[in-house]
């Protein structure tokens, strides 16, 4: 759900900083998660850099039934290839990303997740619901461990269909056009679609009356909302992915 392990970079810059940027550093690295890791630690959360004889350091993250363990050589590796400077300001913030993307936990995703939309294939041709857990700036997508059963997925989706009700979005309309968008974290867009109904109601109290409404979904992005003509025409014009559906076939979209 997350642009990446680094978080998102435009594309020019990216190239420019993979011709201009010197690799980062598994020493630098190393020392900037010894200083890093205890301050991002909680009760829950565990971080720390396991030496293995013969074998390199790596970093661990426990956290509930989720456990990771990736190598500082594998991580320098990548934060290289995603145009990391080898500063130690900009090491600090790469790993401050990586660690708020963990995996969601079971209890995280029981306690606060939020039903969104995301793309639910490679190809990204069509979309479905997810549990979406909120880091900051970030949605992290949950991924239900082998662990949990099914009543328990459906208590977790059923709650973050409720807290999707209550996420905060702007609605703009421009001519035929009606916009929802979050502030800062763009994929709880699709949030209101839990109740299409309600986002109809909404869009006609602005005056704009689309009584055969159409969304163009592109997950991390504004939901457009139109009628089917300028749905259509929107998504053709579009130099990104998206699903065009009716109002009222969001709601039976299954979970991913």
């Amino acid at each position: 759900m997350s642009p990446g392990p680094f978080g998102a970079a435009t594309a020019s810059r990216g190239l420019l900083r993979r011709f201009r940027a010197e690799p980062v550093d598994v020493a630098d690295l190393h020392d900037v998660a010894s200083q890093l890791l205890p301050r991002l630690a909680s009760a829950r959360l565990h971080l720390g850099l396991v030496r293995r004889p013969g074998a390199g350091t790596v970093l661990h993250v426990e956290e509930d039934e989720r456990v990771q363990r990736v190598a500082l050589t594998d991580l320098a590796d990548d934060m290289s290839r995603a145009g990391v400077p080898g500063t130690t300001a900009a090491i600090a913030a790469a790993l401050r990303g990586w660690v708020e993307r963990r995996p969601v936990t079971d209890a995280d995703a029981a306690a606060s997740g939020i039903a969104v939309l995301d793309w639910a294939d490679p190809a990204e041709t069509a979309v479905g619901w997810t549990v979406a857990v909120v880091r900051g700036d970030l949605a992290v997508a949950w991924a239900p461990s082998p662990a949990a059963r099914a009543a328990e997925l459906h208590r977790v989706r059923s709650a973050s269909t409720g807290r999707a009700h209550e996420v905060p979005l702007q609605l703009r309309v421009e001519g035929p056009l009606a916009l929802l968008s979050h502030r800062t974290v763009p994929v709880l867009a699709s949030a209101a679609l839990v109740a299409p109904e309600l986002v109809l109601e909404r869009i006609a109290a602005t005056g704009l009356q689309l009584p055969d409404m159409h969304v163009v979904v592109t997950p991390h992005r504004p939901v457009a909302c139109a009628d089917p003509g300028v749905a259509r025409r929107l998504a053709g014009q579009a130099s990104e992915a998206s699903v065009t559906l009716p109002w009222r076939s969001v709601v039976d979209l299954p979970w991913i």
